[in-house]
């Protein structure tokens, strides 16, 4: 047998003589066929994407017309039960192109597409434009006969559905409701999935469940951890009392795994002053009993098998979110018991700055705002051969306690090193490279290491600042005159990549009054803008810190950089005491990038290498 070619379903949807359109479960047009849009004069970039009721609206002269609203309510009708409609004759006046409607009468048939899993994927919308046949009808039977005795004859016409409008004709009271049941839980259980605690999903279980089943009361019995008794609420409210987990009260008869369902009290006491019909529902996930939730409602109910069940499933999506609720809590108790250790501990590394004669320290740690997130941001200042001060600030990859286990271990083996050797900041931070290799630890650090010469003997003079950076961000340097700028030459590598490549030294004149700053990228950064606009909104911050001591520029520069505290922010501010005599003059700052001129370095080294722009 030869092998028959697939049909091309777009081309027949398209060539149908009746008008067809293909809709979203959410009414937004996806494909309308050539008869649909010759019927309307309208394009497929008139339709495609749109709302139905945008394309074809309610005629603004003709408030009285349902044809819209009759139509909407039975697609909705369709979607949500998976059932096809079948309309009774519609007057629907359509738009023209010049802004006019024309008279129209249709009959409309809406046919669900399921996908695999049973689920309403589409809606297939097709209406058969009988203005015509119904002016024929309306002509011969002078006026006699209303669109309404045309119905039944265009009925017949819909064989094809004819078992789909018996099935839905035979739909009593008690399915419908089940069907609107249906859709209220859908509503209430995605705004349990939303929850973040068990405060905010009760509340959303309260609204979502009286509103899927029309109930007066709502209320959860969830066990006390110490006595076992079921403590209860009401509407999200506490009733100042509780029931013995092995009692009869409905709710507790729950709790222990059987559902109660009472449709008229009569004269049986009801759990709450007022209700005459209840249903109590163990909260069952994974095998365990969490508690009971009961609906309650002032009149007789009648509860059938479809009603049960919708009920049941409630039940178990309120127990699936509330396990997930008191787990997510409980994760979150745990993370801020242990940020809080490693907070202390990496408090109690980051100790007090010295204060040596004629300088002003002054450091600060923020920790990121977040649950658990504990960094390895760290600063340091200490007291170095002959009377210079050596000031650290630095940054180990990652945000969690290894991140700050290692640079607990860094930051005491750079102290050791800076003691031991003599050199400039640049062969320290080599030292420190080579011996993060020898131990194997397997990271990347960026830091800065700048050494402050002791002050002039007698009255305070310029101090020399020379640094060596890591891979880190560049100093900033406000001067007791002019603009604030960055020393803003090209890093060497990070600490960790290549121990043998060779590390460099910058220097800089420090007047009485001058202020340093060094800091970690949390006080720059933003997930928003790149790293350039931080810079810049960096000087921008310390414009008017010139004559501040060090504690409150770093005040300051928080409190407008960092006020969110969404990373780890380490600052250390160094500044000069100002000596007496006149005020310098301002002096034109350099653009951030620009080459800033150096002071040659006591050890012979002047740094000449790139500004990174």
């Amino acid at each position: 047998m030869s092998e028959v070619p697939g049909a091309d379903w777009v081309r027949v949807f398209d060539v149908a003589p009746v008008p067809l359109v293909l809709l979203t479960p959410g009414l937004v047009i996806v494909r309308a066929n050539r008869a649909l849009l010759q019927n309307a004069a309208m394009t497929p970039e008139d339709t495609v994407g749109r709302f139905l009721f945008d394309v074809f609206p309610m005629p603004p002269d003709d408030p009285a017309a349902d044809g819209p609203v009759n139509l909407r309510t039975t697609l909705e009708e369709a979607r949500d039960t998976g059932r096809p409609v079948v309309m009774q004759i519609q007057k629907y006046d359509i738009p023209r192109p010049d802004g006019t409607f024309e008279e129209r009468y249709w009959s409309p048939v809406h046919v669900p597409v399921l996908d695999d899993d049973g689920r309403v994927a589409f809606l297939l919308h097709r209406t058969e434009d009988i203005t015509d046949y119904v002016r024929t009808r309306e002509r011969a039977d002078a006026g006699r006969r209303r669109v309404a005795d045309v119905e039944a004859d265009l009925l017949s016409r819909t064989r094809e559905l004819e078992q789909a409008n018996a099935e839905l004709r035979a739909l009593g009271e008690r399915q419908r409701r089940t069907a609107r049941a249906l859709a209220g839980l859908a509503a209430a259980v995605s705004g349990l999935a939303s929850a973040e605690n068990r405060a905010e999903l009760v509340a959303r279980l309260v609204e979502g469940g009286r509103a899927a089943f029309h109930a007066d009361l709502l209320a959860l019995a969830l066990p006390e951890p110490r006595t076992g008794d079921l403590v209860l609420t009401e509407d999200g409210a506490p009733v100042g009392r509780s029931v013995p987990a092995g009692g009869q009260d409905p709710a507790a008869v729950a709790a222990r795994g059987r559902t109660v369902l009472v449709g008229d009290a009569g004269a049986q006491p009801p759990p709450t002053p007022g209700l005459r019909a209840w249903v109590a529902l163990p909260l069952r996930t994974g095998g365990r009993l969490l508690g009971s939730l009961t609906l309650g409602w002032t009149a007789p109910q009648v509860f059938g098998e479809g009603d049960v069940g919708v009920l049941e499933a409630f039940a178990a999506q309120a127990a699936q979110a509330l396990d997930r609720v008191t787990r997510l809590e409980e994760e979150r108790r745990r993370a801020s018991a242990t940020r809080s250790l490693a907070e202390t501990l990496q408090r109690s590394l980051l100790t007090d700055p010295p204060r040596p004669p004629g300088l002003d320290l002054a450091v600060r740690y923020r920790p990121a705002a977040q649950e658990a997130q504990v960094g390895g941001d760290w600063y340091d200042a200490f007291a170095s051969a002959g009377g210079t001060t050596t000031v650290v600030i630095g940054d180990v990859t990652g945000h969690d306690r290894m991140a700050a286990a290692v640079m607990g271990q860094l930051r005491n083996m750079l102290r050791g090193i800076a003691h031991a050797v003599p050199g400039p900041p640049s062969q320290v931070l080599g030292v420190l490279d080579g011996a993060l290799a020898a131990l194997g630890m397997g990271t990347l650090v960026t830091a800065v290491l700048a050494r402050v010469g002791p002050a002039p003997e007698g009255a305070p003079g310029p101090r020399t600042l020379t640094w060596s950076s890591a891979g880190h961000l560049p100093p900033l340097v406000v001067p007791p005159a002019g603009a604030p700028r960055l020393l803003d030459r090209r890093p060497d590598l990070l600490l960790g990549v290549d121990p043998t490549r060779a590390r460099h030294d910058g220097v800089e004149a420090l007047p009485p009054g001058t202020t340093v700053v060094l800091y970690t990228d949390g006080l720059v950064e933003r997930r928003d803008a790149d790293l350039d606009a931080g810079l810049d909104r960096l000087l921008a911050a310390a414009g008017d810190l010139a004559e501040l001591p060090a504690e409150e520029v770093c005040d300051a520069l928080l409190a407008r950089l960092a006020p969110q505290r969404a990373d780890d922010v380490a600052l250390l501010a160094l500044r000069v005491h100002p000596g007496p005599g006149p005020r310098a003059e301002p002096s034109p700052a350099p653009a951030r990038g620009a080459r800033v001129p150096a002071v040659p370095d006591p050890n012979g080294a002047l740094p000449s290498w790139p500004s990174a722009t």
